[in-house]
């Protein structure tokens, strides 16, 4: 008894090894010995049914590579076709009897008629060789091209795959090999499409070198006349072309279908019905067509007529084969709605928090809805692109919804749930502010601007231009709201920064600077270290835009210290020219300096604890230096409100003062580029008691 699970051709191994092998030295022997005739019909026979098994697989077949050996395939049964044709040839010429096979060709098949044989003879040749041959050629041609040429990026693809952990190692061997054998076997392809189309060619020497050869030897031989050669020769070799041509157009047809086969979940049958017969608006079209032939065509009617009605049945069961699919599938979808209705309710997505997110009310709808004209959407996509350039931090998808809670007009903006701005917008009106240059007082509805906390001024489309022209700055709701994000994501641009982000950060710049991120992280620092260096600089406006230059800053330094606020620094002092330019106005640098009392106060003061750096000032210490701070900002003319200390107390001055002066850029002079030219307008000097 067979093992249970072993196939026929498992438990064949062994034996059809030794078959091939018998079978091509017999290939070899039919060239050179000569074969009986019922031996001779035995192979036609089995040659006819070998390439009506080819064909059949071939249209069964999803895949190229189920059948990987026809390359080597078409070798073997066209070296077969041609031994048989040689063997046939020596038979004809020598006996005139080269089995029954053949004469029944000869005399059935073309009905005793060498004329009508050579006509079908020589239809068959021009169908395989210029049709079917010379299209799967170039088929296979291409497909071998194609298939070499995207080689690099489907390995660039999988080993993507696997960097991301969406495969493991053996299904990644698993398709590199998939890839090696496609590239094989096209290739092979290319070149096994020559033996087809050589079979044709050599089909038809071979019927001429016949004919010429049975009319001599019929002629000069054995003494027959013209017509007596001609009529048992000719219909010899008209069969004998045939019983070879046939099987030969098969296999070609094989071949056109495996090279024109793409992959696929079914086999050619499948796919043909399917596809082709899956519209019933086609199939009513194409009906009616055909019977419109038979009625007003002036051709027979009976057979269009009759095509026509069969189209309309065919396309009415599909129609109704299609209804009865989407009955089914809303009952599947309806059940599974129930399923979901009964089983306990599911809570865990109500625990996740957006990054970022935005709540309009209704009347803000229309600035979202682009059918309505709104390009918020695409706003914030710039927004969020102008934030990665100048920022160089990766926004996460700001989420949009409406809310029923809010003021018509209202929208609020959140951070992690938190809410961080809010404000309203006039939708059909246009918001007025004063820069500065205003000539003439213009009336509307009065406001604050959310962004900047500038008085402004809602007027309507009617008095745009007359705003405009009295020197008002006039912008639209959309970039009102657009401007007012924009704020608040540099504001808490720090806080949007995550673990998640910065190894994103990270596994970016390894791409390009893999040796100083190897070196930094894990061994120096870790992600969090790094995150809370990129926070610090975040916090105070200053980009993270210049990785490399940060992370070998950190690579350099955290062998000496790993307290985050002194990397930080570090990290400043490096980015120094950046800084200095962000400030700067016209090539000038305009800063506030702070006296040496101060200082001496503020590095007293300086506590480290296992929390960081803290500043135990005496309150109303504090209080003096927070009003000689808003007096020296109030006395000077700015650009930017800036104020230079030294760098033991920078970081030190800035966390007392980000709270009551939240806009106060406090530099150290180590962070001032030597090639800045400084304008120091004023001194906060310390006032001593009274």
């Amino acid at each position: 008894m067979p093992r249970a699970g072993v196939t026929f051709t498992q438990r064949m191994g062994p034996i059809s090894d030794l078959v091939v092998v018998l079978a091509v030295v017999l290939v070899v022997v039919m060239m050179v010995l000569p074969l009986p005739p019922f031996l001779l019909d035995l192979l036609l026979a089995i040659n006819i049914s070998l390439s009506l098994l080819i064909l059949l697989l071939a249209m069964n077949i999803k895949g190229a590579l189920e059948i990987s050996i026809f390359p080597s395939l078409l070798l073997i049964t066209t070296l077969f076709r041609l031994a048989l044709s040689v063997s046939s040839t020596r038979l004809i010429l020598l006996t005139g009897n080269p089995g029954r096979i053949i004469i029944a060709f000869g005399d059935f098949v073309v009905g005793g008629n060498y004329v009508v044989g050579f006509v079908i003879f020589l239809i068959l040749v021009v169908v395989q060789f210029i049709v079917i041959t010379k299209g799967s050629e170039r088929v296979a041609e291409v497909a071998a091209r194609f298939t070499l040429d995207a080689m690099p990026g489907k390995q660039m693809s999988i080993d993507a795959d696997l960097n991301a952990g969406l495969i493991s190692e053996s299904e990644a061997r698993q398709r590199r090999q998939l890839i090696a054998r496609e590239a094989d076997f096209y290739g092979a392809m290319d070149g096994a499409a020559k033996f087809v189309k050589g079979d044709a060619i050599a089909g038809i020497i071979i019927l001429v070198i016949d004919l010429l050869g049975g009319l001599a030897i019929g002629m000069f031989q054995k003494g027959m006349d013209l017509t007596g050669a001609l009529s048992r020769y000719a219909l010899l070799t008209v069969g004998d072309g045939l019983v070879s041509q046939i099987p030969a157009l098969l296999i070609s047809t094989a071949t056109g279908i495996v090279v024109t086969r793409g992959a696929s979940e079914n086999n050619l049958g499948a796919d043909f019905t399917r596809q082709l017969f899956s519209q019933y608006r086609v199939l009513v079209t194409a009906g009616v067509a055909v019977a419109a032939f038979g009625l007003f065509g002036g051709l027979p009617k009976l057979p269009f007529i009759a095509l026509g009605a069969s189209l309309g049945g065919l396309a009415f069961a599909v129609r109704r084969a299609e209804k009865g699919q989407e009955i089914e599938e809303e009952t599947v979808a309806e059940q599974q709605r129930l399923e979901e209705a009964r089983k306990p309710e599911s809570v865990a997505s109500l625990l996740q928090v957006d990054p970022i997110e935005m709540e309009i009310g209704y009347s803000l709808i229309p600035l979202v809805d682009e059918s309505q004209g709104g390009d918020l959407l695409d706003r914030i996509s710039m927004i969020r692109r102008q934030c990665a350039i100048e920022l160089g931090v990766l926004v996460p998808v700001i989420r949009i919804r409406d809310n029923l809670q809010l003021n018509p007009d209202e929208y609020v903006v959140k951070i992690k749930g938190i809410q961080v701005g809010r404000g309203e917008l006039m939708v059909n009106h246009y918001l007025a502010m004063d820069a500065g240059g205003v000539t003439e007082q213009i009336t509307g509805i009065p406001t604050t601007e959310p962004a900047f906390g500038l008085k402004a001024l809602w007027v309507d489309a009617a008095a745009r231009e007359r705003a405009e022209y009295a020197g008002y700055t006039v912008v639209d709701p959309p970039a009102v709201l657009a401007t007012h994000l924009t704020e608040i994501i540099r504001t808490h641009a720090h806080e949007l920064l995550g673990r998640q982000e910065v190894k994103a950060l990270l596994d970016s710049a390894r791409e390009s600077y893999s040796a100083v991120v190897d070196e930094l992280v894990p061994e120096l620092l870790t992600v969090g270290e790094v995150q809370k260096v990129l926070q610090n600089l975040l916090r105070e406006g200053v980009p993270i835009r210049n990785l490399v230059t940060i992370l070998e800053t950190l690579a350099d330094m955290a062998p000496v210290t790993r307290d985050v606020d002194y990397l930080t620094e570090y990290v400043r002092e490096a980015l120094g020219r950046q800084i200095s330019q962000i400030y700067q106005e016209n090539g000038v640098l305009t800063v506030l300096t702070l006296s040496p009392e101060w200082e001496e106060v503020i590095a007293d003061a300086l506590q480290h604890t296992d929390r960081g750096l803290t500043v135990a000032l005496d309150p109303r210490v504090l209080q003096q230096l927070f009003g000689v701070l808003g007096q020296a900002l109030e006395e000077h003319v700015l650009p930017y409100p800036v104020i230079v200390v030294s760098p033991q107390i920078r970081m030190a001055l800035k966390r007392l003062t980000e709270r009551a002066l939240p806009r106060l850029v406090v530099l150290s002079y180590n962070e001032i580029s030597p090639d800045v030219q400084v304008n120091a307008v004023g001194t906060v000097m310390w006032k001593h008691a009274s």
